[in-house]
């Protein structure tokens, strides 16, 4: 007996011939279909038709198999609902119920696999939308920025989420993002202009200052530039290192120069008026004369430390005989007096003091020159203030009764005298912190 071949056993269970045509049997609510016509034989047709069936069963098992494995299943969807699809209208013998049956359920595992994923995207891109806005507020822009472009690249990276929830999610996220990168373009234009007026202030104080710097008018001069200095303190702003460096050398060469003229001028001659008054001076030729010394003794503050020091000490004596007068201008000539020389002194012994300690030269570039010094004067105030504390405590322990009363009073000098070095070494800190 002659075996018969599978496949037209096969395709015989789906389909039969009839009137030189090959039929499929009522399948998935569908009635018979004709689905083409006998070109050899019937078993050709038949065997034909039952492979085309294998070839499309074999894609199905294929996408089925991806699925199982693949992270992201939802990609699969639509080639599993067009198959899906094709099972209804394939030209071909076989198990089309079945096939469909398994396709539905993979749609349907799909689906649910999605469902999921959407509600972790929703999650996911809810989490950086409020990471996005919490920035609205910030001002640590270089950091914030690196955050920004870190949010952008997870919303790319994060898969989609329900239809009706997109357009308001993309919404909200690109505006937190636009928000940020307004207010920052605000600010670095509000910087740009700020540098650009500070800019304008140095240039303006050091062409100020280079026309002075020649001047024959000392005393006027003096003052003029002293103003400079605090205008220059004052100015605030940022500027690049680089540039805030040049700007400053450029201003400290004209006031160096000035004041170098200066120190040559005191040292080769004095004028007849500014001799010390003799016994029978009046308060204004007094007041001049201590105007005049206060004004040198500001002024050596551009004077090499050993060198001021020494001079510093002459006129401290100058002063002393200078005659004395009462008055608001006296006791404020006295006070620019006092605090020019004690920032001659404190400048002295801090020189003194790194020289000693490192026993090398001091840094020659300006920044790290006044780093160096504005380091060890916060090391002395703080020794100072410990001090001034210890003072006042035992002041304030010690009963007001005549016993103690000399005891008192030299506390109270000695007190004095630390809150006089306190006010010094802040001004000094204030004086190089521009240039830093």
């Amino acid at each position: 007996m002659e075996q018969l071949d599978p496949l037209v056993a096969e395709a015989r269970r789906f389909g039969y011939v009839e009137d030189s045509a090959v039929w499929l049997r009522p399948v998935l609510g569908q009635p018979a279909r004709r689905i083409g016509l006998v070109k050899e034989t019937e078993e050709a047709a038949l065997r034909y038709f039952a492979q085309r069936y294998a070839s499309f069963q074999a894609k199905v098992e294929e996408l089925l198999r991806a699925m199982a494995t693949a992270e992201n299943r939802g990609s699969f969807l639509m080639k599993a609902l067009h198959l899906k699809e094709l099972t209804v209208r394939y030209d071909a013998l076989g198990d089309f119920e079945t096939l469909h049956r398994r396709l539905g359920e993979a749609e349907a595992d799909i689906q649910q696999s999605v469902a999921r994923n959407r509600e972790k995207n929703l999650a996911t891109k809810v989490s950086l939308i409020q990471e996005a806005e919490a920035l609205r507020d910030t001002v640590e822009w270089v950091t914030a920025s690196e955050k920004v472009k870190d949010l952008r690249q997870g919303w790319l990276k994060t898969g989609p989420v329900d239809k009706e929830l997109t357009d308001e999610l993309e919404t909200r996220f690109q505006t937190a993002v636009q928000v940020f990168f307004d207010r920052r373009k605000a600010f670095q234009a509000d910087k740009k202009a700020m540098g650009n007026r500070a800019l304008n202030r140095y240039k303006e104080l050091i062409r100020q200052a280079e026309e002075l710097q020649n001047s024959e008018q000392f005393e006027t001069a003096s003052r003029q530039l002293k103003a400079l200095q605090q205008a220059w303190r004052e100015v605030g702003g940022s500027l690049p290192r680089k540039q805030a460096g040049e700007l400053w050398t450029r201003f400290r060469a004209a006031n160096n120069h000035f004041f170098e003229r200066l120190k040559q001028h005191l040292a080769t001659a004095r004028p007849e008026n500014d001799a010390a008054p003799g016994p029978g001076a009046t308060p204004e030729q007094v007041l001049a004369r201590k105007r005049a010394l206060a004004e040198q003794a500001e002024a050596l503050l551009a004077v090499p430390p050993q060198e001021a020091i020494s001079r510093a000490k002459v006129l401290q004596a100058e002063w002393k005989k200078g005659g004395t007068v009462r008055g608001e201008e006296s006791d404020r000539l006295w006070q620019r007096f006092m605090v020019a020389c004690d920032k001659v002194f404190e400048l002295s012994a801090l020189d003194y003091y790194l020289r000693k300690r490192t026993g090398q030269p001091l840094p020659t570039a300006p920044a790290e020159l006044a780093q160096t010094k504005i380091t060890a004067l916060r090391e002395f105030l703080k020794q100072d203030r410990q001090e001034l504390e210890t003072l006042q405590a035992n002041f304030d322990n010690l009963s007001p009764t005549p016993a103690n009363e000399a005891f008192r009073q030299l506390l109270q000098t000695k007190i004095r005298g630390f809150e006089r070095k306190v006010r010094t070494k802040t001004d000094l800190i204030e004086l190089f912190r521009p240039q830093i």
